[in-house]
């Protein structure tokens, strides 16, 4: 369960990781100011509150450096509580 569970955790650091390689910025819309419909509906105005996250430069290499070794640790779990 415990190696399952890292693994997942360093699987999603290394996908956010990527992700934040990629994008430059990403506009987050306020939850409270638009439903689920409005995105199905091309014609519906945006949100007017929203916010900017532009991820620092330092930021996608420490996901994936982070994300790397939680998933090189799944690994090792089984042979480590093995050798207890």
């Amino acid at each position: 369960m415990w190696r399952s569970f890292f693994l997942a955790v360093g699987i999603m650091l290394l996908i956010v990781g990527g992700e934040c390689l990629v994008i430059d910025s990403a506009t987050v819309y306020a939850a409270a100011e638009s439903s689920a419909a409005e995105f199905v509906d091309p014609a519906a105005t945006p949100a007017t509150v929203t916010k900017r996250v532009s991820p620092s430069e330092w930021l996608p290499w420490t996901l994936l450096s982070s994300g790397a070794i939680v998933v090189l640790y799944a690994f090792t779990l089984p042979q480590r509580w093995r050798a207890g």
